[in-house]
């Protein structure tokens, strides 16, 4: 099913780091923000890494985000998309990230999982002239034993980016 991005980027112009996912879920879809399935794990790895409890409103997180200068949004503006699979994803047309980059500080890039990761690279690296890094997908697909330590020292790396 085809299917257009519905979510506006979250950054600003003091917007260091950018966090680049793959296409928002159905969850995220249906709560029109980020990251919005409550088994996904890329809130509470954000809390447990600058040590600061988010709210669970789409406000406060906008707000966690742009007070520490990061900017959110997905590689991929509209795709055939089954359910919230990210190995469903086909006939991709990516979201212009480089205008982001051009208004911010945007000095780092990272993607959540491999998917966004490939995308990147195939659809907006040269563009855009940014190395991405990634990071470990914090959806609930991945779920492996010990994902949440693994997450908070990868996700940590963000850090170094930022005042």
């Amino acid at each position: 099913m085809k299917v257009v991005h519905p979510l506006k980027p979250i950054y600003n112009s003091e917007s260091k780091v950018l966090i680049l996912g793959s296409f928002p879920s159905i969850k995220s879809r249906e709560n029109s923000f980020y990251y919005a399935n409550p088994r996904n794990k890329f809130w509470s790895t954000l809390e447990k890494v600058f040590k600061e409890k988010i709210k669970n409103t789409n406000q406060d997180r906008e707000k966690f985000l742009l007070s520490h200068k990061i900017a959110l949004f997905d590689v991929v503006y509209s795709c055939n998309i089954t359910g919230s699979s990210d190995s469903s994803i086909k006939d991709v047309v990516p979201n212009d990230i480089k205008k982001i980059v051009d208004e911010s500080k945007i000095e780092a890039i990272f993607t959540t999982g491999t998917k966004a990761y490939s995308l990147y690279n195939k659809y907006l690296s040269k563009d855009v002239g940014i190395e991405a890094f990634k990071l470990p997908s914090p959806s609930p697909a991945n779920c492996k034993r010990g994902i949440e330590e693994v997450l908070v020292n990868s996700y940590i790396k963000i850090k170094e980016y930022l005042d």
